[in-house]
């Protein structure tokens, strides 16, 4: 008897461990739609005041979470800084006849954000790449999950980071 009270003891205590787990990435999947968010709407709108882009976007969305601050703000100003770099990345792994201006805004910005997290925030690439999709799935056209997923592949694959993470 006590064994099996011992026992139930555990699973709980792994239950909870595990809706802490995922508690936390559905918390990082809310914060990264809302840089998607973010980061699509300066795109659209040529934004170059991109300070005063974060702080009326966390103004008007009620966005109090120092964390999420930090990653909305880190995202957008760190894609800013290497957007030559990462565009390089896409162009690189699109077929021979596409160019980087014939990708939907909405998929391009899931890209530079996902290439983002992979390349410069050493993001684990299934998560970037799995959150990427989910992106594509909600937000963009029927093709779009199974187009950003190839090429977020490819630049893994290019940049090696699928032999670092195994």
């Amino acid at each position: 008897m006590y064994v099996a009270g011992f026992s139930s003891e555990i699973q709980h205590s792994q239950n909870v461990i595990i809706c802490e787990r995922k508690e936390k990435e559905m918390e990082r999947s809310i914060i990264r739609e809302q840089a998607f968010k973010l980061i699509y709407s300066i795109e659209i709108q040529k934004t170059e005041e991109l300070k005063e882009a974060i702080d009326l976007f966390i103004e008007a969305n009620n966005i109090t979470s120092p964390k999420a601050i930090n990653y909305i703000e880190d995202a957008v100003l760190g894609i800013d800084k290497n957007i030559k770099e990462i565009d390089q990345k896409i162009e690189q792994n699109l077929k021979q006849e596409w160019k980087i201006e014939r990708i939907s805004k909405i998929d391009l910005t899931i890209l530079r954000l996902a290439i983002y997290e992979i390349i410069y925030k050493e993001v684990p690439f299934k998560v970037a790449i799995n959150e990427a999709v989910e992106l594509a799935k909600k937000y963009g056209e029927d093709a779009s999950k199974k187009f950003v997923n190839g090429i977020l592949a490819s630049v893994v694959k290019e940049n090696n980071i699928d032999k670092e993470e195994n």
